[in-house]
């Protein structure tokens, strides 16, 4: 069987919530029954069309604009030669698998790869035809690049949140029976974003009931056939919970009957980027890069804040200005809130924001603990906060009402990538564990909010904050900075909320 499209997780920074997890390839002989056989088909010619619509507007431009030289014939036929070959680069290079479009990173080498493949294409047949499109050939490739990852951004957005509803999400069983196998019912369920929906769980050191409102289905016997019984064709295995013999014959009968075999290697709270396979004597084995962080590239970062903010802060002085008068206009109050927030390394120092609640909000917040959401911790966080203003709900709604951060950005107080800068009376709670977070600089962004920012439990904050402190790297602030983009123009489309989520359909899709 060859590699599935848009069945796992669609995350930039790793599969399952940045946990390593590993995909095992079915025998080729062996399919599985998808519950919904119309709806991945949809998915993967939505996608298709998205890319070709991406690529011709982008070659469209770029010959509009340095095509002059050229006459109209030869800049139709190069223009779609780039187009085709550029489709074509996308679908040979496995574009469409789950395996290449989980991650991030390797989703936009490949779109960077093939975008300059069409590219160079072009070119070829410019000099066949005795013409010179260098500068245009490289100008439709940029072009075409972004173009691609920005409409799979979008994509992704829409996924995660269709997903988030219960809609194209494979039913899956956990195989496991103590703490890892718990632990891996916990993400899955509080990260439906993820495509993965636990219907069950097998094994044989488990309990008779069930774990986060997951049943137990029975022990590993009889995996296959209950696999069949709740309409499954995949498994994660905690592999930690599963004796290391029957774990070597569970997973080659699942293989056999075209089964998606998923392990998990136990590994928390390290980013797969940091793994690295090394095989002995032919085993399967991985090495874990130790985290490191270097003089170089705390010097890029810096760098990146102060170059971007800079430049958002003269290009969106414009909109600052409309939003502040906005403010004031509203019921007269300053425009900007002041706040004390803790820092890196535990300094204290004053966070600017556009203000979005009522003058005296500090003053109420004892009156609307009710409707805090966020279950578990010290943080408060309410949708409907009675005490924000209209345009506040606006200004929240488009992230406007960070902007002012870009200052503290070039103070050096914050970056803009990092943990969110907690108050004081919230850092007064935290154990040693979380206070580690305040040995990197809270950012105006960062992986809590573009991966769980509507989710209330608040071990998910912990986690996440916590994996970024231990992994950050250039790499991961770029694709937080993209990923944030992404976020707020996904909130500014409306969507519905269904009442009850629709039963999840298998997605699953053989790529030719």
């Amino acid at each position: 069987m060859t590699d599935t499209a848009w069945v796992g997780p669609s995350r930039e920074l790793g599969l399952a919530g940045g946990v390593p997890v590993r995909e095992v390839e079915p025998d080729t002989a062996a399919r599985p029954a998808a519950s919904d056989a119309g709806a991945a088909p949809a998915l993967g010619r939505r996608l298709r069309v998205l890319d070709l619509i991406a690529v011709f507007s982008a070659v469209l431009v770029a010959w509009t604009v340095d095509g002059d030289s050229v006459v109209v014939a030869a800049r139709v036929l190069l223009g779609a030669v780039t187009v085709a070959v550029t489709v074509c680069a996308i679908e040979t290079r496995g574009l469409y698998r789950a395996r290449a479009c989980a991650v991030r990173s390797v989703e936009l080498v490949g779109l960077a790869r093939a975008a300059a493949i069409g590219a160079l294409a072009c070119v070829v047949v410019g000099r066949l035809l005795g013409l010179t499109v260098g500068a245009t050939a490289l100008n439709a490739g940029a072009l075409t690049f972004l173009a691609l990852a920005a409409a799979r951004g979008g994509f992704v957005a829409w996924l995660r949140r269709a997903r988030a509803e219960g809609r194209f999400s494979r039913s899956i069983v956990v195989i496991g029976g103590a703490a890892e196998a718990e632990r891996l019912v916990w993400l899955l369920r509080r990260h439906p974003e993820l495509g993965l929906r636990p219907v069950g769980l097998v094994g044989e050191h488990g309990s008779q009931g069930a774990i986060d409102g997951v049943p137990w289905l029975g022990g590993i016997d009889t995996v296959v056939k209950t696999l069949a019984l709740v309409g499954a064709n995949g498994v994660m295995i905690a592999s930690g919970d599963v004796d290391a013999g029957e774990l070597n014959a569970m997973v080659r009968t699942l293989l056999a009957a075209g089964v998606h075999v998923q392990l998990s290697n136990g590994l928390w709270g390290i980013d797969h980027q940091r793994l690295r396979p090394v095989p002995l004597a032919h085993e399967p084995f991985v090495y874990v890069e130790p985290a490191t962080l270097r003089r170089g590239q705390q010097l890029c970062k810096r760098a990146l804040d102060v170059t971007v903010s800079g430049t958002l802060l003269v290009l969106a002085s414009p909109v600052l200005l409309v939003a502040m008068l906005a403010v004031r206009l509203q019921d007269g109050g300053a425009a900007i809130f002041r706040q004390i927030r803790v820092g890196k390394d535990g300094r204290p120092f004053t966070l600017y924001k556009l203000r979005t609640m009522v003058p005296n909000a500090e003053q109420q917040l004892v009156d609307v603990t009710s409707v805090n959401q966020r279950a578990g911790g010290p943080l408060f966080k309410a949708t409907n906060d009675p005490r924000r203003t209209r345009v506040g709900r606006i200004l929240e709604t488009t992230s406007l009402d960070e902007l002012p951060q870009l200052v503290n950005v070039l103070r050096g107080d914050m970056s803009l990538v990092g943990p969110r800068p907690a108050l004081p009376h919230e850092v007064a709670e935290f154990d040693d564990e979380l206070l580690s977070r305040h040995r990197v600089q809270p950012g105006i962004t960062g992986l809590w909010q573009v991966e769980a920012r509507d989710k209330p439990d608040f071990e998910i904050y912990r986690r996440l904050d916590l994996f970024y402190v231990d992994n950050w790297s250039i790499g991961i602030d770029l694709a937080i900075m993209f990923s944030t983009v992404c976020s707020v123009l996904g909130r500014l489309v409306p969507h519905s909320h269904p009442e009850s989520p629709p039963p999840a359909v298998d997605i699953t899709e053989s790529v030719a």
